[in-house]
C-alpha cells in the first residue's frame, strides 16, 4: 500500500477580475509568504496541493469564469490533484450561501475583507506590520497600489457595494509607505486604483485629499511614472489636475469611466451627472492638461436605451475624441436598482450596439495614432515577444491600451525607459525605432 510522503503545503493563488482582486491576491501572497508558506500566482507547473480562487462577482461572465474555475480545482481536487481548495473575493461575498450548497467540494468560502481569516486555515497570522508587504503577481518594474475600499455611490447598474462595502480611504501616509516599499523592490511605474479615485479623503479627512496625496507620491525617489484610474466625473476634483500639470512623474493620463452619455438613459442610471456637463468637463482637464490622454468605459444596452441614445454616444465620441474607449455590455444584476427595470434589449442587440461604438473609435483611435508617427516618445519596455521588444508610453496603461513595438538590435530589458521615434501607426498600437 503505497502512503504519502509529508511535505511542505505549496499554495497556488489564481486571480480573476480586475487589479482590485490582483492586489488582494498579492497581500495575501505576502502574508503566507511571512508565514513561511510557499506561495505562487497561476502556477503553471502545477507543483502545489492548496488552491485560493480569489473570485470577480462584477457581472454574468465574469460570474461564470469564476464558477467554472471553481468547478474545475474542485474536479483536481476529487482525482486527489489537489488537497484543499479555498474560494475568496467578490464572488464568494456576494453568493456565499448558494455556493456552499452548490458547490460542496470547496473546503471554505471567505468575503472580501476575511484575510486573517483565510490565514487562520493555514495555521497562520496576520501580520500588521506587514503592510504593504506584498508578492508581485505583475512584472517587477509595474505595480497596482489601491488607494481606498469600497464605494458610496448608488450607481443603478453597480453591485460593487454589494460586495466592498462603503467607501474607505488609506491614510496618506499609509499610501506613501506602500509606494516606497514597492519602489525599493524595482518598481517604476505605479498604477493609483480605487473604485473611485476622486472620492479619495473625504471619509478620514472629511474633504477630497487626491491633490495631496499625488503631491506625496510623486516626491518618492525612484518613482518614475505615476497613473490614475478609475476617477468619478461627478463633483471631479479639479484641483488634481494642477498636480497633473506640475509634476513630471504624473502621467498625463486619466481613466474616467462615464458610463454612458445620452442625458435618459444617465438619469435611469443615477449617474449625477448630464451630457453638458461631461462635455464641460472634458473641456476643462484637456485645457488644464494639454496633451492629457483621456480614457474612458461605456455600456451599452442599459434597460430603456434607444437607437436614438446609442447614435448620442457616437455623435458624442466624434465630437470630443477620447483617446481610448472600452464598451462592455450591460449585464443585469440582482439587488441593484437597475434590476427592477426590465433587462429589454436581447444580449445579441447589446453586442450590435457594443460593436457599433467601438468602431466609431477605432477610427478616432487610428487617426490619433497616425498623428504619433514621426514624433519621438519616452517609452516604457514591458517586455520581449516573438524576438521583438514591446513597451508603452505614458498615455498607455497595461493590458487595456496601445503598445508600442520597439525595433532594435540592442539588448533591453523589462522596466527600461527610451526613446522612441514612432515609425508606423495601426488602430490600437505604434511602431517605432530606438532614437
Amino acid at each position: 500500500m503505497k502512503t504519502r510522503t509529508l511535505k511542505k503545503d505549496k499554495v497556488n493563488i489564481i486571480t480573476l477580475g480586475c487589479s482590485k482582486n490582483m492586489v488582494d491576491s498579492e497581500v495575501l501572497s505576502g502574508q503566507l509568504k511571512a508565514n513561511d508558506i510557499d506561495v505562487v500566482h497561476e502556477n503553471a507547473k502545477r507543483d502545489h496541493n492548496i488552491v485560493v480562487v480569489n473570485t470577480c462577482g462584477f457581472i454574468d461572465k465574469a460570474k461564470e469564469e469564476s464558477i467554472n474555475t471553481i468547478l474545475d480545482q474542485v474536479e483536481l481536487k476529487s482525482r486527489g490533484k489537489l488537497d484543499k481548495v479555498f474560494v475568496t473575493g467578490c464572488l464568494s461575498e456576494r453568493y456565499r450561501g448558494d455556493l456552499e450548497k452548490e458547490i460542496p467540494g470547496v473546503d471554505a468560502w471567505f468575503g472580501t475583507m476575511e484575510l486573517p481569516l483565510i490565514l487562520k486555515k493555514f495555521d497562520a497570522d496576520y501580520k500588521a506590520e506587514l503592510i504593504g508587504e506584498r508578492l508581485l503577481s505583475t512584472p517587477s518594474h509595474y505595480a497596482y497600489l489601491k488607494i481606498s475600499e469600497g464605494c458610496n455611490r448608488t450607481c443603478a447598474f453597480c453591485a460593487i457595494p454589494l460586495m466592498r462595502g462603503q467607501h474607505v480611504s488609506k491614510p496618506i501616509e499609509q499610501v506613501v509607505a506602500e509606494a516606497e516599499k514597492l519602489v525599493k523592490s524595482g518598481v517604476k511605474e505605479i498604477m493609483l486604483i480605487a473604485q473611485e479615485l476622486t472620492y479619495y479623503g473625504l471619509d478620514l479627512y472629511k474633504q477630497r485629499r487626491l491633490a495631496e496625496l499625488l503631491h506625496a507620491l510623486a516626491d518618492v525617489k525612484g518613482l518614475e511614472w505615476i497613473r490614475l484610474h478609475y476617477a468619478y466625473p461627478t463633483k471631479f476634483p479639479l484641483e488634481i489636475l494642477d498636480v497633473m500639470r506640475e509634476r513630471d512623474n504624473i502621467c498625463k493620463y486619466l481613466d474616467m469611466p462615464l458610463q454612458h452619455i445620452a442625458d435618459p438613459v444617465l438619469k435611469a442610471m443615477k449617474r449625477q451627472i448630464t451630457r453638458k456637463e461631461i462635455f464641460d468637463l472634458v473641456q476643462t482637464i484637456r485645457e488644464k492638461v494639454p496633451g492629457i490622454c483621456l480614457r474612458t468605459t461605456l455600456i451599452a444596452g442599459f434597460p430603456g436605451e434607444t437607437e436614438e441614445d446609442v447614435e448620442d454616444v457616437k455623435r458624442f465620441l466624434e465630437e470630443v475624441r477620447f483617446d481610448r474607449v472600452g464598451v462592455f455590455t450591460y449585464s443585469h444584476e440582482e439587488n441593484t436598482s437597475a434590476y427592477d427595470l426590465e433587462d429589454n434589449i436581447p444580449a445579441e442587440e447589446k453586442e450590435r450596439r457594443a460593436q457599433d461604438i467601438m468602431e466609431t473609435q477605432q477610427e478616432i483611435s487610428l487617426e490619433k495614432n497616425q498623428e504619433k508617427v514621426g514624433k519621438v516618445f519616452k517609452v516604457i519596455v514591458d517586455k520581449k515577444e516573438s524576438g521583438r521588444y514591446l513597451g508603452r508610453t505614458e498615455f498607455d496603461s497595461v493590458e487595456v491600451d496601445n503598445e508600442v513595438i520597439i525595433n532594435t538590435d540592442k539588448k533591453l530589458k523589462p522596466g527600461d525607459f527610451v526613446q522612441v521615434k514612432i515609425t508606423k501607426a495601426f488602430d490600437y498600437d505604434l511602431e517605432g525605432e530606438l532614437v
